[in-house]
């Protein structure tokens, strides 16, 4: 009787593909004219590809030359990475990328990733003029960077901004940009998905998914509307191989548009602060919230006297969406901070205790309390070579990194084949305490490292884990 049911079923199924199919052919026809035959993307290109152009940058590294026994870790241990034999060498590094002209005097967005550490930087337009280029602000945490050429007074082709909240899964686009160094070139496709999150380095995400070719070199590239619209920068690939497989990512233009803002009006990099910070709400944490479903931020730190502070956001509150759009983990949320100005005001649609609510928070500059006091660790002590630093929100922001409830002394720098270095000390480990005395500021570090009798016990933290170290002279 099951198998009959079943063969029934695929009898109806079929039928009722057929009639879907002859009502489908119904509404197909045949282009009528030549001018139908002959549609092309080429319009919408000729009108923005001079907008795009080439970036290539050049920078000095200074390796050394040395023995070939300093490849062995137990002479490195000794030794650290110091060469004894040979005189240091220079190399010229070279790099290249994409970038979108958004002013018509000559303002010029692409990745920071494809400038950073640059001494010099050269942009060629798609007629294959040349200019040196000169930074006008880098912002690691969003990977946008704003770059100035002198157009001697030429106006020139300038990609207006697309309000990226109003794109669409499905939305055709174009990506252009320099793939392999190949030459400007550009790939349709369509968007694929959109708020994605978790797929590189930088803390605030929310990337737009296109199936559109993107390469290496197309990093800083446009990816374009049919309305001719900057939809966003691109920005990475999925790949196994280096190769495009038709997962590209680009930081939607929002994100854009505030980070040319602060490059506009001078203001640099200060991103708005929140002063909260919470972690993403699983299936687990859903069912013990006595939510219906996964999705949100579940606050569980929020610092006294902060915006969020003021606001009255208060730990245990489940973040679902900001202005309107729904969030689904930490790095969403500081995407849609990251997109507000200093002094605007950010609208946080909450859950308490199963109620909804919604806070209002007027976003503030991160202070910097207290001071960092950078200062680079010497002498004859197991710190040597570490630069440390007050830990602030300012400093937090600036470095990338969640700071919840932490303060006291971060290391930001751990020089090669220093007594830091040999120790195992690593940038972003927190010094917690030093022969039992907790560690408060960088003044006392350096007195409690400086005073001990030839014994230290060190207590470092790493992301959430603390351990001991045991170090004699």
């Amino acid at each position: 009787m099951r198998l009959s049911i079943l063969k029934l079923g695929l009898a109806a199924a079929v039928a009722l593909g057929a009639g879907m199919a002859q009502a489908a052919d119904t509404n197909k026809r045949l282009p009528e004219s030549r001018a139908e035959i002959e549609l092309s993307y080429a319009p919408l290109v000729k009108r923005v590809a001079p907008a795009v152009v080439n970036i290539y940058t050049k920078r000095v590294i200074e390796s050394a030359a040395r023995s070939r026994l300093f490849d062995d870790p137990f002479f490195r241990r000794f030794f650290g990475d110091t060469p004894l034999f040979g005189q240091p060498r220079q190399r010229i590094q070279q790099s290249l990328g994409s970038g979108v002209i958004l002013d018509r005097k000559g303002l010029i967005v692409t990745n920071n990733h494809v400038i950073e550490g640059a001494q010099e930087i050269t942009v060629a337009l798609a007629d294959r003029r040349e200019f040196d280029a000169r930074v006008v602000l880098a912002d690691a945490r969003a990977d946008l960077a704003v770059l100035r050429i002198d157009a001697k007074g030429e106006q020139l082709t300038a990609l207006p901004l697309r309000d990226s909240d109003q794109l669409e899964v499905g939305d055709i686009v174009l990506a252009i940009g320099n793939p392999f160094g190949v030459g400007q070139t550009v790939t349709s496709g369509i968007i694929s998905a959109l708020g994605r999150t978790m797929v590189g380095d930088a803390d605030a995400q929310s990337f737009i998914q296109t199936d559109a070719a993107i390469n290496p070199g197309n990093s800083g590239g446009a990816l374009v509307t049919m309305d001719g619209a900057l939809a966003g920068i691109n920005a990475a690939i999925y790949s196994r191989d280096g190769g495009s497989l038709g997962i590209g990512f680009a930081i939607p233009a929002n994100l854009v548009a505030a980070v040319l803002h602060r490059a506009e009006t001078g203001k640099g990099v200060v991103h708005p602060w929140l002063g909260a910070s919470g972690q993403s709400v699983t299936s687990e944490i859903a069912g013990s919230l006595g939510l219906d479903r996964p999705g949100g931020v579940l606050i569980n730190n929020v610092l006294p006297d902060s915006p969020a502070a003021r606001a009255g956001l208060q730990v245990g509150d489940v973040v679902v969406a900001v202005d309107n759009h729904q969030i689904v983990d930490p790095r969403a949320l500081k995407f849609r901070i990251d997109t507000h100005d200093i002094g605007q005001t950010a609208t946080l649609d909450v859950l308490r205790h199963g109620q909804s609510a919604q806070i209002r928070i007027v976003l503030a500059k991160a202070p910097e309390k207290p001071p960092r006091d950078l200062t680079k660790l010497k002498g004859n002590e197991p710190l040597a070579g570490a630069t440390v630093g007050n830990l602030s929100p300012a400093f937090a922001d600036e470095l990338g990194i969640d700071q919840g409830d932490l303060t006291g002394v971060i290391v930001t720098e751990v020089a090669d084949g220093s007594p830091a270095n040999r120790i195992g000390l690593e940038p972003g480990d927190m010094v917690v305490s030093v022969n039992g005395t907790a560690v408060k500021e960088v003044a006392q570090l350096k007195r409690l490292v400086g005073g001990s009798d030839n014994t230290w016990r060190l207590r470092i933290r790493r992301g959430d884990k603390e351990f001991n170290l045991m170090i004699r002279g």
